[in-house]
């Protein structure tokens, strides 16, 4: 072999050795889903991934699982399902469809959906010492058409009102309208998560006398877009005991003054030499400050006092 022919064979080699390598290193990719999998709470779910390009898996190791490689939430080693070394919580709730391994696809079926499945899923295959994996996010959603609106008794202010919905996932969002579908501040908000990891919302408004007569309390699940709503109106008569006690008040002192100055005049006349002390006038305006006083006492502790929660029955609005 000449010098020239040497030189050509290195050439060849240098040029395409690391195009060798590269594709003895690259036997395939694992492909999936890219978008979120959006799955009903207690419903079944189906991740599937392929490998890429297609071929045969018998042979492989095929591993599913969410946030540790050593808990598989299913695993498929030398033709052979190890449901053994499977997660507890996934025990007898999942299954891998095989029907075509020989073209490198497998399909992974969870049953029961539950709060805790949400997140990421990784399948891997393994080949040897090769291996390649994808991910697939997965969205737990339920909504709730239970929503209550509970009603506090009303004061000199105004009234409060709560609105109530559970098994809920994710959290939705909550807020308060009025009659033009604008949106009110709400007072409070805060939520809880039942056993279930489902969510409980809480959200509370007070109306103050003279303002929102007709308002919403409405709930939307921000992955399905799907919305819940309860409205309430509130009668003019809840705060109606404000002009009548004014006028109760209003009728009391106008009975009251004429009698008190009528006394004070007839014991002046009759005791016109008093001391000071003993002064009539005196005594006479110190029993009518002490009669409004009371009188005003009485009333504040009969309408700013809890009377407990009545509870509001009104018809859900779905949209």
């Amino acid at each position: 072999m000449g010098a020239t022919e040497v030189l050509l064979v290195i050439h060849c080699v240098v040029l395409y050795l690391p195009q060798m390598v590269a594709l003895s290193s690259e036997k395939f990719t694992v492909t999936g889903l890219t978008r979120p999998v959006l799955t009903p709470l207690g419903g079944t779910l189906e991740l599937s991934c392929q490998l890429s390009p297609p071929q045969q898996a018998q042979h492989m190791e095929i591993r599913w699982f969410r946030n540790h490689y050593t808990q598989p939430v299913y695993l498929y080693r030398d033709g052979k399902d190890l449901h053994g070394e499977t997660t507890s919580k996934y025990v007898e709730r999942t299954e891998l469809l095989k029907d075509a391994i020989g073209e490198g696809k497998v399909t992974l079926r969870i049953f029961n959906v539950t709060a805790d499945d949400d997140g990421p899923y990784h399948c891997i295959f393994k080949d040897g010492e090769f291996y390649e994996e994808h991910i697939t996010e997965v969205k737990v959603t339920v909504s709730s058409s239970n929503i209550q609106i509970l009603m506090h008794s009303p004061n000199i202010k105004g009234v409060m009102l709560e609105c109530h919905s559970g098994g809920w996932f994710p959290q939705p969002h909550m807020e308060w309208r009025d009659s033009k579908g604008e949106i009110i501040p709400a007072t409070s908000k805060s939520h809880s998560r039942d056993g279930n990891k489902l969510f409980n919302m809480t959200t509370t408004l007070f109306i103050k006398a003279h303002s929102h007569r007709n308002v919403t309390c409405y709930l939307q699940n921000h992955l399905t877009h799907q919305e819940e709503s309860i409205s309430i109106v509130l009668s003019g008569e809840l705060f109606s005991w404000r002009s009548i006690w004014i006028r109760i008040l209003s009728i009391i002192a106008c009975v009251l003054v004429p009698f008190l100055l009528t006394s004070c005049v007839q014991q002046h006349l009759t005791c016109g030499s008093c001391s000071v002390i003993n002064s009539p006038w005196k005594r006479g305006v110190i029993v009518f400050m002490i009669s409004m006083i009371a009188i005003i006492g009485v009333i504040l502790i009969l309408h700013l006092k809890p009377r407990g929660l009545l509870e509001i029955i009104t018809q859900d609005t779905k949209q």
